[in-house]
């Protein structure tokens, strides 16, 4: 029998038989179509460049102008063949594991009944296609039109498929799925697949249970328990979730195993975000993004909406990147969350604090175009400010420095009792020029060689003397009075009139108003002040500078009640020890 057909009024459908018949429909297809689309299967390149009789056709084509575009299987074995057809075909393009093989132009639709199913090394047509399906129904047509175009879309071009077998970068294929059923279908056999790991964001309370009834939490639990799986959830949770991970948890970490962690997000953080997208990593190798219509659903189908699966590398570990940067995110959080009140006090106190010369500045700049004939007044005002603000910003860099450890010392060998004389002298100077109500007087207690030897920042003792002077000066100049700096070393010398000395120990004492008993308990934390004129941070630097060098610091008030005393001691270095 040669051909057996199926007419209608709207055209045949025919299945023809024996390779003669076959070849002469193909014949009269390709002669008849301007524009063909055609897909072949993994084996069809080799097929189509080794037969002579397609080869033929090949240069048929060609030689016409015919535009022909072909979808193949691009593998290892075949890929000299596709480069040979792309020397005859418009354009080419891959898609994994395709099983068809057909050709449609605009009024005809053909497709092989059969093909071999074992290569051989030289095929005979004859032995290929011995029957064929022919069609000119228009229904049918559009149909497969339909069906190409579909594939078409989602094939990857040849170029970049042989670009990545040749350079050994497969980057595997990412799918859109739109149908329920099957998404549900894939996120259970993705789970169950995995080897190693699953990463699983659900973005919704409702997201948690949904998986619950279908089964992915039981299923992950049993991977964690039987082969080790390690599984990370990142999902908000209730206290009806809480209670279930609680005892998942009691069950699959026994023995100290950790393969099953949750990290609960908080749905009402602001510094949180994440979509309605259910996001599935398997081994780091498939990705799964399942996306929601109606999340107040409580049946996984009822509830999403289209998916995209891939093997893609670079789109898998996009979503690993995701999941990972969430989770770091999610620790950075709960640190802060429960980080001590201190530092919250910090944060909040050093915006005011910044807040406020800024809008002062920002003012009298705003004043002195208004009024330019305050202009000196206006100045002053806005250095004053300015200044108040650079010493803010400082304090803050420092504290920063030293929160965070990173405050490096620049120790060198220098005379501590050189360095009070001139920090003394300048302040004098600076008292008597803004006429403060206050004398300054310097006693420094020096053994027998004179030695205030130490090996230590000099910026930065400067910076404590200079802090705890001020502190004095401006606590002590509204009722008028004295501050004595003292400097002595301490310690036995020996019989060979070498010193022993082990510190140098400096007192600032004034006769001002005293530490206020409210503060004095915290007087050397951050902020530990009352004063609109000071950053409350001073203190704090100068103790941590003075532990960073081995000293220590101490305040207390005066015994007449008049002032208060601040002290801090350095180690010194002996004769022994002198450059």
């Amino acid at each position: 029998m040669a051909f057996s057909s199926d007419k209608t009024g709207t055209g045949t459908t025919m299945v023809l038989h024996g390779s003669e018949n076959v070849m002469n429909t193909i014949i009269q297809f390709l002669s008849k179509s301007n524009i063909i689309d055609s897909c072949g299967d993994s084996k069809a390149p080799k097929l189509t460049i080794e037969l002579e009789e397609f080869r033929k056709l090949l240069f048929d084509l060609k030689k016409s102008g015919r535009k022909v575009r072909y979808i193949t299987d691009i593998t290892k074995n075949n890929i000299k063949y596709c480069k040979q057809l792309m020397d005859y075909f418009d354009e080419i393009r891959h898609i994994d594991g395709l099983r068809a093989n057909f050709s449609v132009s605009d009024k005809e639709y053909l497709a092989s009944g059969s093909l071999l199913q074992e290569e051989t090394p030289r095929p005979q047509f004859t032995e290929l296609l011995q029957q064929i399906i022919y069609s000119n129904v228009k229904d049918i047509v559009e149909q497969q039109k339909y069906v190409f175009e579909s594939f078409w879309n989602k094939a990857m071009p040849a170029e970049q498929r042989i670009k990545q077998l040749e350079e050994g970068t497969i980057l595997g294929n990412t799918e859109v799925i739109q149908i329920p059923s099957k998404i549900q279908e894939l996120f259970i056999d993705l789970v169950k697949s995995a080897k190693e790991e699953v990463l699983l964001i659900l973005p919704t309370i409702n997201a948690f249970l949904r998986e619950e009834r279908l089964g992915i939490i039981q299923a992950l639990k049993e991977l964690a328990v039987a082969m080790n799986v390690k599984v990370r959830i990142l999902s908000p949770i209730n206290d009806v979730i809480e209670e279930k991970i609680h005892n998942i948890l009691l069950f699959v970490n026994q023995g100290n195993k950790n393969t099953f962690i949750i990290q609960p997000i908080e749905i009402t953080s602001k510094e949180i975000t994440i979509s309605t997208v259910t996001i599935l990593v398997v081994d780091r190798k498939k990705s799964l993004a399942i996306d929601k219509t109606d999340d107040s659903k409580m049946d996984f189908i009822d509830a999403i909406g289209l998916a995209t699966y891939s093997t893609s590398k670079p789109t898998v570990l996009s979503y690993v990147s995701i999941f990972e940067s969430l989770s770091n995110q999610i620790k950075l959080y709960e640190q802060l969350k429960n980080h001590d009140k201190m530092q919250v006090e910090f944060i909040n106190i050093a915006s005011h604090e910044l807040r406020t010369p800024t809008q002062a500045v920002l003012a009298y700049s705003e004043l002195l175009q208004k009024h330019p004939e305050k202009r000196e007044e206006m100045i002053k005002a806005i250095n004053r400010n300015a200044e108040r603000l650079q010493r803010l910003t400082n304090d803050i860099l420092d504290v920063t420095r030293i929160e965070s450890k990173t405050l490096k010392l620049q120790k060198e060998q220098f005379n501590l009792n050189d360095l009070l004389s001139n920090i003394v002298e300048d302040s004098k100077i600076e008292i008597e020029k803004n006429k403060r109500n206050v004398r300054l007087l310097l006693k420094a207690f020096k053994d027998i060689n004179g030695s205030f030897l130490v090996m230590a920042d000099k910026r930065r003792i400067t910076q404590l003397i200079s802090n705890l002077l001020n502190n004095a000066i401006k606590f002590t100049e509204g009722k008028g009075g004295d501050i004595h700096v003292t400097a002595e070393v301490k310690g036995e010398a020996d019989g060979d009139g070498d010193n022993n000395y082990k510190e140098v120990v400096v007192s600032i004492k004034d006769t001002g108003t005293g530490i206020d008993p409210e503060i004095y308990p915290r007087l050397f934390t951050k902020f530990a002040t009352k004063s609109e004129a000071g950053t409350g941070l001073g203190l704090f630097i100068c103790k941590s500078i003075i532990e960073a060098h081995g000293g220590k610091i101490w305040a207390q008030n005066n015994k007449d009640d008049k002032g208060a005393t601040f002290g801090f001691s350095l180690p010194v270095i002996s004769n022994k020890e002198q450059c």
